[in-house]
């Protein structure tokens, strides 16, 4: 037989020596974040020595204003000539400065004066460009991050020992060949890489762009880190070159991880039970009862993997007859989707209660307004919430309990996972043994009845009706109406009572109501205090119609035995009954077939 100790911390983690103290700097750092596991990699940069030309401006004379400022304004533009016949200059002086600026590009070379674009540019700003000078800088095309940078000093050639990390991805991300970009893409990679040689708004621009020398590959030292949130249950991707973040590297490899394009054991050497042991040991919310119970429940449970978790689930969910347990820290869109809700609304529809707790702490906000809509609106017949939906946190334990027979527990998100959750390897216990069963539905239905009771103090504070509709839910969900009419009684909060009545209906729908209850009793009793004036008297009286109808039809002498002279006098004086009725013509009409057979 297999034991897992769930809680306990596994063996050594896959962490590279060189990185241990980093390992222990992020975890002293961040007391929810455990490293799972740490390793070195090398990876390629494409470097290329590239010469550039740079134009920068200066003040230009009152003569080339002149000329700018005559071939933007001038309708049609001028000639030389014509421009020195206007201002009175010998055309020589006029010939010789617009020779200059169409040097500088600032001219075309065609008659009549017409300025540049990049004239017009350096006029805008009162200047004129001066001669382009060149400078030697080094393109460095980054396999990892996918880009193309610029610097003013080369990269050494290290020789580094490693494994590289193109090696353990498929289709890794080609090297952008400079002599391919166009200018507009080489000034901008310039400015990004927070050089100064391209400065539009001072007017420096770079003008050209050549390859000096080959392409030569240089090897770069990065750090891959996969750490465990135990606040949010998730693993996360680090990369480190040095002492920096490459968060956008991170992110890439998270969303290959994501696609199946690299394998996380492969990678880091780390196995999908070794994730889930590490996940369990590095809980920092868990709960020690919870943690005790599962421990050794764990010692005889059958153990669910993979393929088959998802179909037990479902499989075991459809067999409810009256009552499902679930505890999920978050739920998400991607599981709560319009099949999973038309699965519950059926379920409901039979007669079944559920209720799904959620939430680690209380900063956390697991859960959207879209799913908490979707689940609200699954009704029982008589309109009362089927599905009970209730933050109790303190939990990171996914748990499963039907009908307080089968105990489904373990860390899959039966609830949660999106398309972007790292996936592993699952671990989920199945759990069929009676006492253990029941231990485990001990357990959440107290916290849901102290749920109950706070949502109750609540409605009864502020007198809200649909707090203590929930509640009362809450209560029959557990099979505990007893105590929601003892609540009602104390309360001395009639109005409720029609609602109690739906919340019968709904037990006895699944059969899970003994027909002979002392409540029914105790609420008969209740009768002689409401007033057939009272607003919710008609509500009242269907829901004693529909109450003694359900009974009648499996167990017509219980129903009978219920309505003694004082109960039906009350039933007269309320309209549940007419004058022409009698407790025997009421019942038996559902049982003559069985009768005369």
């Amino acid at each position: 037989m297999e034991v897992l100790l769930i809680f306990h911390a596994s063996s050594a983690k896959p962490i590279d020596e060189k990185l241990r103290n980093l390992v222990y700097e992020i975890e002293t750092k961040n007391p929810d974040v455990s490293v799972l596991a740490a390793r070195q990699f090398r990876y390629s940069l494409h470097q290329t020595s590239v010469e550039i030309s740079i134009k920068e401006p200066r003040e230009f004379n009152v003569l080339e204003e002149f000329i700018i400022r005559a071939g933007i304004e001038f309708e049609p533009p001028p000639t030389e000539d014509e421009l020195a016949s206007i201002l009175g200059l010998d055309p020589i002086f006029v010939r010789s400065t617009t020779a200059n600026l169409k040097t500088l590009n600032t001219l075309s070379a065609t008659s009549p004066i017409t300025v540049t674009a990049e004239g017009r540019s350096f006029y805008e700003k009162g200047s004129v460009p001066q001669p382009p000078y060149s400078v030697q800088i080094y393109a460095i095309a980054d396999s990892l991050g996918g880009k193309l940078t610029f610097q003013s000093e080369p990269f050494n050639d290290v020789q580094i020992n490693l494994p590289d990390l193109a090696d353990f991805i498929k289709n890794f991300p080609k090297i952008p060949d400079i002599s391919s970009l166009s200018l507009a893409e080489i000034q901008q990679s310039i400015q990004s890489s927070d050089l100064d040689f391209h400065q539009p708004e001072a007017g420096k621009i770079v003008t050209a762009c050549k390859v000096l020398t080959a392409t030569k590959i240089i090897w770069k030292k990065i750090s891959l880190i996969v750490v465990f949130d135990a606040k949010k249950d998730k693993l996360n991707i680090q990369i480190k070159g040095g002492k920096q973040l490459l968060n956008s590297a991170a992110t890439w490899l998270e969303s290959l991880q994501a696609k199946g394009k690299i394998s996380l054991p492969e990678l880091c050497k780390l196995s999908d039970d070794h994730i889930n042991l590490e996940r369990a040991s590095t809980f920092k919310y868990k709960n020690a009862e919870i943690a005790a119970r599962l421990e050794k429940n764990t010692q005889t449970a059958l153990r669910l993997r993979d393929e088959q978790i998802n179909q037990t689930f479902g499989e075991i969910l459809n067999s409810a007859k009256h009552q499902i347990l679930i505890y999920s820290p978050w739920l998400s869109q991607a599981i709560v989707n319009e099949e999973f809700v038309t699965t519950l609304q059926k379920l409901v529809n039979r007669g079944v209660w559920i209720l799904i707790g959620y939430g680690i702490s209380p900063e956390e906000t697991p859960i959207s307004p879209e799913i908490a809509e979707k689940l609200r609106s699954i009704k029982t017949a008589d309109n009362l919430p089927g599905v009970q939906i209730s933050y109790l946190g303190d939990s990171h334990i996914k748990e499963v309990i039907v009908d307080e027979k089968t105990y489904l527990y373990g860390f899959h998100d039966w609830l949660s996972y999106n398309d972007d959750y790292l996936p592993i390897g699952e671990l989920v216990y199945q759990l069929t043994i009676f006492q253990q069963v029941q231990e485990a539905h001990q357990f959440l239905a107290h916290r849901w009845q102290n749920h109950a009771q706070k949502i109750w103090n609540n409605a009864v504070e502020h007198h809200n009706f649909q707090l203590a509709v929930e509640s009362l839910c809450v209560w029959g969900a557990l099979g505990m109406q007893n105590i929601a009419l003892q609540k009602i009684q104390q309360s001395n909060w009639l109005e409720l009572l029609p609602v109690w009545l739906n919340v019968i209906l709904q037990g006895l729908r699944s059969h899970n109501l003994p027909n002979d209850s002392a409540d029914l009793k105790t609420a008969l009793s209740l009768l002689n205090q409401i007033s057939a004036e009272e607003t919710f008297t008609e509500l009242l009286q269907q829901g004693w119609r529909k109450i003694i109808d359900a009974i009648a039809i499996n167990q017509p002498e219980t129903a009978l035995n219920l309505l003694s002279d004082e109960v039906w006098a009350q039933f007269l004086r309320l309209n549940i009954v007419q004058n022409h009725d009698s407790p025997t013509t009421l019942i038996y009409p559902h049982t003559a077939p069985k009768k005369r057979k």
